[in-house]
């Protein structure tokens, strides 16, 4: 897909309306805990500013019903303002109405206006289009630099757009290209790697990739449903009946497009659900009354050994409570063995890139993800909104 970068709109001597993702989580005294979605938009916001243009930014935070002071985006604007030093940076108490247009029609080049939650108004989650009308007066045109809530129709994300000329900005286009690259790079074997807890979450992106991988590697506790499907016991490992028929049919879908799936051959296993609770490594069967919660060393062997010779990898899910550190071996082993691939990799979905952060391992992957639900859209073959509507024609 072919879709309007920087490069595509004038934005010199204009007002530029930005969507972006600050939903940092805050502490409950209203400080910022991790400014790292504020960060991963500055480039855009500074190559929009170095080209002449002033900035209206908008953004949602939480999932306030109504407007909800303590999902204000005030300690954003506080944290924005140091990490633009020298820069006018202003902030309007509503996204919409007269005086934030007034705000808007006030910023000279440079300065930059922040604009409140634009979830304090039902509208905008709704997709209402006279809404997405009242947010496009603010600029003359609009860039979406929210990979993270681009699978999102709502106002503020592509709403917008049918009323301004429109791009992506950098980190949205550094999303796009990445997956562009995985999908579409001719090297082989490409390899998925599958975790997480439930076999429904990821049937979409399983029946996407099966016939375009060579290989997709399932852990975590979504592998449980696929080896009970296979005739194994599996204990008391997370399961539910209906993802038995479900991973049924991805095996058969697998066999059929001949695509190789690999599960665990062994487990760490542990009869309560507690970071320091005993446990042991079984292989095969799970005895009765004990519960998965990682990959056994013979099964990190196994999948290191295929993602080592791999050329493309894209990872989705851990392999385990990887937050417990006693059930974190399988997803580091994995993580490690993707570091030292050498292919090109890909890793979406929250968990798997806090796992993989946490593990040490994250400047050794070509590329993290910043948006959990929209890169696992992608994943599943969608069209996001946030970009369909930036899309050349």
């Amino acid at each position: 897909m072919t879709f309007r970068t920087l490069q595509d709109i004038d934005v010199r001597g204009k007002r530029v309306l930005v969507r972006v993702d600050f939903n940092v989580p805050l502490e409950k005294d209203g400080s910022i805990s991790d400014d790292t979605r504020i960060t991963a938009s500055l480039p855009t916001i500074q190559a929009l500013l170095d080209r002449g243009a002033s900035l209206v930014l908008m953004s949602h935070l939480g999932r306030p019903k109504g407007v909800d002071p303590s999902q204000s985006l005030r300690p954003v604007h506080r944290r924005l303002s140091e990490l633009l030093p020298g820069r006018k940076v202003n902030f309007a108490d509503d996204c919409v109405g007269a005086a934030a247009e007034g705000a808007a029609a006030a910023l000279t080049e440079g300065q930059v206006l922040l604009l409140e939650n634009v979830r304090f108004h039902k509208e905008e989650e709704k997709g209402d289009k006279a809404f997405a009308a009242s947010l496009a007066k603010l600029g003359q045109a609009f860039v979406n630099d929210a990979f993270g809530s681009s699978h999102r129709a709502h106002c503020s994300v592509s709403g917008v757009a049918d009323h301004l000329p429109s791009a992506a900005g950098l980190l949205l286009q550094k999303e796009l290209d990445a997956f562009d690259r995985l999908m579409n790079d001719p090297g082989m074997p490409f390899v998925a790697i599958l975790g997480g807890s439930k076999v429904s979450d990821k049937i979409a992106v399983v029946e996407n990739l099966v016939g375009k991988v060579q290989t997709l590697i399932v852990g975590g506790a979504m592998a449980y449903a696929f080896l009970r499907a296979s005739g194994q016991e599996i204990g008391s490992s997370r399961f539910e009946e209906a993802d038995m028929h479900i991973a049924m049919d991805a095996m058969a879908k697998a066999r059929f497009k001949g695509t190789e799936l690999l599960l665990p051959v062994d487990h760490v296993v542990t009869q309560t659900f507690d970071a320091n609770a005993e446990s042991r490594v079984v292989e095969g069967d799970i005895p009765e009354g004990w519960m998965g919660l990682d990959i056994g060393p013979k099964t990190v062997e196994l999948f290191s050994g295929v993602i080592g010779g791999a050329k493309r990898i894209v990872w989705n899910g851990p392999m385990g409570v990887f937050e417990f550190e006693k059930f974190a071996a399988g997803t580091r082993g994995v993580a490690r063995a993707v570091a030292e691939s050498g292919a090109f990799s890909f890793v979406g979905g929250g968990d798997s890139v806090a796992a993989i952060q946490k593990l040490g391992f994250g400047d050794r992957v070509s590329h993290l993800s910043t948006g959990g639900g929209a890169s696992l859209e992608l994943l599943e073959g969608k069209d996001l909104p946030g970009v369909a509507c930036l899309r050349k024609k």
